[in-house]
């Protein structure tokens, strides 16, 4: 079995994927921009029909932050990705998804390292968990979040992560449990004492029993 690490690039000899909206080469699809791709086991299914349908709702918000979205449905078992989606779109009172579903016999699903074992399905394959891949501008895999086919993903927790991506990307800073935009982020360890006044003058130093000078905290950084 094969798999994404966080850090590896999506390899320019992708193969081509069958979608809703046709062949698409992920590599192309997601050129100089955030990617997210968002799998579900199997299609016609509940909490898959409420995930699909969340996402569709969403994407002004991933639009927003420059984020491309793509989903993944295990698709051996003969499902009529067409079908299940005017059943996405009436449930959830929609008019468009705005993004495609790749159809994957499991191949890109082992790929990625995201088949989740608990699951057996009548066809004989484990199909995918729900993962959410995020890939940055420079075709690297930044997060993988995978949760059961059981349990439903918290999209308030995606956008905050995509948030919190972007922000250490572009201001090389950390950001502690819980944070929000405009709450304090904080300065990496790595950073030496010295870059860290040049870099950030303002920061605020916290002190701690062992003495230590890396508990240091600054204001929002603002993108």
């Amino acid at each position: 079995m094969m798999a994404v690490w966080l850090g590896d690039k999506i390899p320019d000899d992708w193969p081509d994927i069958n979608t809703t909206e046709g062949s698409i080469n992920l590599c192309e699809y997601w050129r100089d921009r955030w990617g997210m791709l968002f799998s579900v086991p199997t299609g016609f299914s509940p909490v898959s029909t409420m995930e699909l349908g969340t996402l569709a709702s969403l994407i002004p918000e991933f639009t927003k932050r420059n984020v491309k979205c793509i989903a993944l449905c295990y698709a051996e078992c003969s499902v009529d990705l067409d079908e299940w989606i005017k059943d996405i779109l009436v449930y959830n009172k929609l008019s468009t998804l705005g993004y495609p579903i790749i159809a994957d016999p499991i191949n890109l699903t082992i790929d990625l390292g995201i088949q989740d074992l608990d699951q057996n399905f009548d066809c004989g394959r484990a199909p995918a968990g729900r993962s959410v891949l995020i890939v940055g501008p420079d075709r690297r895999l930044k997060a993988n979040l995978t949760y059961p086919g059981t349990t439903g993903r918290n999209f308030d927790e995606i956008l905050r992560l995509i948030d919190s991506l972007q922000l250490c990307a572009d201001k090389k800073v950390e950001t502690p449990p819980n944070w929000k935009i405009g709450d304090e982020c904080m300065i990496p360890a790595t950073v030496s004492e010295e870059n860290a006044g040049m870099k950030f003058p303002q920061y605020a130093l916290k002190q701690v029993p062992s003495g230590k000078k890396y508990m240091r905290i600054i204001p929002q950084a603002q993108r």
